[in-house]
Formats: structure tokens, C-alpha cells, sequence
């Protein structure tokens, strides 16, 4: 279905993939007539600026939406010990379970996420912990023991373990506006640096392709199941979501934003755009590229959540 406005076609595609916008006179290949509002007709600069909007429209929705689950009240486990592996530091020292840690070498911790990050950052050093057990303070001392141990992207590293598992008690933290904005940015800050770092090691082959990605079926999984535990949950699937998207749209490939940004730079620095058959030839090996990748991430997902599994049963 189309509709032609003043100066813009609005269109209802069949097959509805996504939502995008095509600007006259977007490409060489269209044979432009020069007019001044066609878009290869605009200084770089400005067709820089129009092309980054997207991603950096996706990024900015993360950041308010981390914001306002900061603003809101954040889901975060206490500083309560809920569980103990026997032959570990902490049991041997005295911990028990029901304990709440309130400081590490002095270091006060309020949440399970302070306290793990204390363990670390005293790179397996004797710990100092100030205790409150049933109203009663201790002070225990435990020395880390190291072990190599699998991170979020599957590296191996030495880590300082004593042994303790936060209790299932979560509690909504909210923050002043100001706090929630600077935790809103970091949270951001590691998130973006964590998926560079993700897409180089999958580059590299040392992070798995196959267990690192997942689809529209797998973001349809995940997003019930947050939806199932919260509005602050979905939320956080929302600010994940489109982080992503700002993130893997500014790679350098073809038909991505990134793509449009790649030819903007060889065009300054050569002072002449790439001709319209190169653009043509590059564009099509990207396209080929992300069908072969979308045809990968989907038929992963259906392996991954049994839907071939259970479409198999049905037709026996």
C-alpha cells in the first residue's frame, strides 16, 4: 500500500522486515538529477550526520531507558550469604550461611554486586570481612584461593574465589536523577565495550559464533520471560536490545549504516565518491553476508529452543 504525501511516499511492505527510510536521490545508481535535496547532492558532513542519526538514535534510547530503571528502582541482589562450597576459604574461616557481608578491607559493600567486585579488584589477597550475623557483629579474616575460571566471553582467567552464593533476596534500588544519569552512562560505557570486545574475539575465532548470538525468536524467548518477572525487566531487554542495534549498525558492512559511513570516509579521503558499480558490487557481497548470517542465527535458534524438535514430533 502506498500513499504519496506532499513531498514523501509512505509504504505498507507485504512482508513487513522493518521500518526504514529511503531518501531521493540516496545513490549513484539511481541516476540523480543534481537537484539540491537529493542526498548525494549534500556536503559529507551532512550526509555523515544523517546517516549516524540512526544508530545514534538506537543509542540514545538505551541510555534513557538505563536511566530510567536506574530512576525507577534497579533489581539487585543484597550483600546476603545464601549459599557455602564446602573446602572453600569462607566456609573454612567461619562464614555462615545467612551472614551479611558489610564491608571488605574495610571497603563498605551494600549489594552482592559490591562484594564480588571487592573479592576481585584485592587480586587474591587476604580479605578482611566485617560481618553482621543475626544482629551480632564478627570480623573474619579469608584468603582467596585462585582459580581459572571461564568469563562472559569464555576466556579463561584466574580468579580469586572464597566460595559464597548471594541469597535469592533482591531488592529494587532506586537513585537521584543525577546518580542514575552517571550509572546510566557507565553502564552504557561497559556495555558497548564489552560487545567490541565479544565481536573481535568471534572475529578471531576465540569466542564461539554459534553460543554468542541469537535472533528474532531468541529475543522473543528472553523478552517473555522478562516480561513475565517485570516492567523493569523488559526494560532492561529494551536498552539491551537497542544498544545492539546501534552497536552492530556502525560496523563497516555494506547496506549497514556502517557501510554508508565507510563509503562517506573513502569519499573525503579519496575526494571523489567510490564509482556507482563498486558501491553496487560491495553493497551486494554485505547483503550476502547478512542473509547467510540471518539464515545461521535463525536456524541456531530453532536448534536452541527445540522448535525443530518439537515441528519433528509433530510431523511423525
Amino acid at each position: 500500500t502506498r500513499i504519496q504525501g506532499k513531498e514523501t511516499e509512505y509504504c505498507i511492505s507485504a512482508v513487513p522486515l522493518g521500518g526504514y527510510v529511503k531518501l531521493a536521490g540516496e545513490t549513484l545508481q539511481e541516476g540523480t538529477t543534481g537537484s539540491p535535496w537529493e542526498f548525494v547532492t549534500r556536503p559529507i558532513w551532512q550526509r555523515f550526520l544523517i546517516v549516524f542519526a540512526g544508530p545514534l538514535a538506537n543509542y540514545l534510547l538505551a541510555f534513557v531507558v538505563f536511566w530510567t530503571i536506574f530512576m525507577i528502582g534497579n533489581p539487585t541482589l543484597t550483600n546476603q550469604v545464601g549459599q557455602l562450597l564446602e573446602g572453600y576459604p569462607a566456609s573454612q574461616a567461619g562464614v555462615q550461611i545467612g551472614d551479611r557481608v558489610l564491608s571488605v578491607n574495610g571497603k563498605k559493600v551494600q549489594y552482592w554486586d559490591d562484594v564480588s567486585g571487592e573479592i576481585r579488584r584485592n587480586q587474591g589477597q587476604p580479605l578482611e570481612l566485617d560481618i553482621n550475623r543475626q544482629g551480632t557483629m564478627i570480623q573474619l579474616t579469608v584468603e582467596p584461593r585462585l582459580e581459572k575460571r571461564k568469563n562472559l566471553l569464555g576466556q579463561e582467567m584466574k580468579i580469586p574465589l572464597i566460595g559464597i552464593s548471594p541469597k535469592e533476596e533482591i531488592i529494587s534500588v532506586r537513585y537521584p536523577i543525577w546518580k542514575a544519569m552517571t550509572m546510566a552512562v557507565e553502564k552504557l560505557f561497559l556495555f558497548t565495550q564489552l560487545t567490541f570486545k565479544a565481536l573481535w574475539l568471534m572475529i578471531t575465532g576465540a569466542l564461539p559464533f554459534k553460543e554468542s548470538v541469537t535472533g528474532p525468536i531468541g529475543i522473543f524467548y528472553l523478552a517473555s520471560g522478562a516480561a513475565k518477572l517485570g516492567l523493569v525487566y523488559v526494560l532492561q531487554i529494551i536498552a539491551t536490545i537497542s544498544a545492539s542495534l546501534a552497536i552492530f549498525n556502525v560496523l563497516p558492512i555494506p547496506v549497514l549504516d556502517g557501510g554508508h559511513l565507510f563509503f562517506l570516509a573513502v569519499e573525503a579521503v579519496k575526494r571523489k565518491p567510490l564509482s556507482a558499480r563498486t558501491q553496487e558490487i560491495m553493497t551486494r557481497f554485505g547483503l550476502a553476508f547478512l542473509m547467510m548470517i540471518m539464515v545461521f542465527v535463525f536456524y541456531n535458534d530453532f536448534v536452541r529452543f527445540g522448535i525443530i524438535e518439537k515441528i519433528t514430533k509433530v510431523f511423525k
